[in-house]
């Protein structure tokens, strides 16, 4: 997930702690601020009863009250109700307070904010409670509620686009780096040096720092190639004189057979040691980027070619060649570096093959990308053998010669031709190597 995503949904995870946070807390606030309204509006309601309270009218109502000895008074929409009745309780044991129950009100039940008050009148105990209905406290919360909800989801949603919107303006700083400086570079000398417009100081100190750090590795870059060159000359140079040297002893008539055995052997090492320094260099150059890759090779006269070439060895070996290239598929790379990827996978089908062993080439269209499979009948190799097999100076087999850089030398191949290798094989049956093209060119 991008970054500029995931922050639009941290900040709408926010905003929705945050209305989860109001939509609990602000009916809460509500319903205190209504309580203490309904509180004091109760108590003005008392000092007006008591204030204007006398013994006649109290007389007068029990005795019209059927000497019930309480005085009732209620609204007509049942909002709010008044009882007064005598009581023992002395007012000094109990203040005046305020409470929520319910009261059934002429058959019919409401919930109530009731203020409870004790007092006494001309040496009697009175108790007043006066009592305000609480249903339009409930609906005004649920509309408060609802409300807060319909209102926060629309901000919500606004703020998630804006927010969307704004981190992409942001982040197009970011992303044009990404694109235009790291992406698209496969070498040092390609990379783009041209400060990036960015509002912010951030991205402009990256897009800095980015800039030092390629020229930085741009100049490692020029003396690692120096590097190469002066082991080309320094070392195949001595090495192409003592082998000038070995080969004038060779013609030497003094020499026993026993001294020309050893000057050949030396001969073989210094053939071997000339090889090992030209793989490693023709790794090295390819890591690289130093081929170019504008040529258009055609594998099926490749192959044709190739089986040629090697004709003796495979009837050294007695192995059948079977070539079912079917497609004359072009690609565009270095032609060399592809023939030495392909020879090598060849030739090492050859030497880890069963003698009269069979080694088929074909080729296929895959999800419309060509790939070509090389098949052996020879000795294959367990899970174990095929994780290391691409790793220098790594042999499957030390019964065979060579140095162990030939597939590493493929691998690298490949990688710079940006082809992906895969490797099967079963133990006593045979290896199938397989390349899978990174695009399908007309052919």
């Amino acid at each position: 997930m991008k970054i500029k995503h995931q922050l639009a949904i941290f900040n709408a995870l926010t905003r929705l702690l945050l209305i989860l946070i109001l939509w609990l807390m602000l009916p809460i606030l509500v319903e205190k601020v209504v309580y203490r309204h309904i509180n004091n509006s109760l108590i003005e309601k008392q000092k007006k009863f008591i204030d204007h309270l006398n013994q006649n009218e109290i007389n007068d109502f029990i005795e019209n009250s059927d000497s019930t000895d309480i005085y009732s008074q209620f609204s007509t929409l049942h909002s709010e109700f008044l009882v007064l009745s005598k009581t023992t309780v002395k007012p000094a044991q109990k203040k005046t307070t305020f409470a929520n129950d319910y009261r059934v009100i002429e058959g019919e039940e409401n919930e109530y904010r009731i203020l409870q008050h004790h007092f006494a009148y001309e040496n009697q105990n009175y108790q007043l409670e006066i009592g305000s209905s609480l249903a339009e406290i409930k609906d005004l919360t649920f509309i408060i509620r609802f409300f807060i909800i319909i209102v926060f989801v629309v901000l919500l949603l606004i703020t998630f686009l804006a927010d969307t919107f704004y981190v992409e303006y942001l982040l197009k700083p970011f992303y044009k780096i990404i694109d235009t400086k790291i992406r698209r570079v496969n070498e040092p000398e390609a990379f783009d040096h041209t400060p990036i417009k960015a509002a912010s100081r951030d991205f402009r100190e990256l897009d800095f720092v980015l800039n030092q750090m390629m020229d930085r590795i741009a100049e490692l870059f020029k003396k690692e190639k120096q590097f190469i060159s002066n082991v080309s000359h320094e070392l195949l140079t001595p090495i192409a004189l003592l082998k000038n040297k070995f080969e004038n002893l060779l013609q030497n008539d003094s020499l026993d057979d026993n001294a020309v055995d050893k000057i050949a052997g030396s001969l073989r090492t210094l053939d071997m040691l000339k090889k090992i320094i030209n793989n490693l260099l023709l790794i090295s150059r390819i890591e690289n980027h130093q081929y170019a890759t504008d040529e258009e090779i055609h594998f099926y006269e490749m192959i044709k070619d190739m089986k040629e070439d090697l004709q003796d060895r495979i009837e050294d070996r007695d192995i059948t060649f079977v070539n079912n290239m079917k497609h004359d598929f072009s690609f565009r790379g270095n032609k060399t570096l592809i023939h030495i990827l392909i020879y090598n996978l060849i030739t090492n089908a050859i030497k880890y093959n069963k003698k009269k062993g069979e080694i088929i080439v074909s080729d296929e269209f895959v999800n419309q990308q060509y790939c070509i499979s090389i098949s052996d009948s020879g000795i294959g190799m367990d899970a174990s053998q095929i994780e290391k097999i691409f790793n220098r100076f790594t042999r499957i087999s030390s019964d065979q010669d060579g140095q162990g850089l030939g597939l590493a030398i493929a691998k690298s191949i490949a990688s710079f031709h940006h082809i992906k290798i895969t490797v099967d094989s079963i133990i006593n049956q045979g290896t199938t190597f397989t390349l899978l093209f990174p695009e399908r060119l007309k052919t």
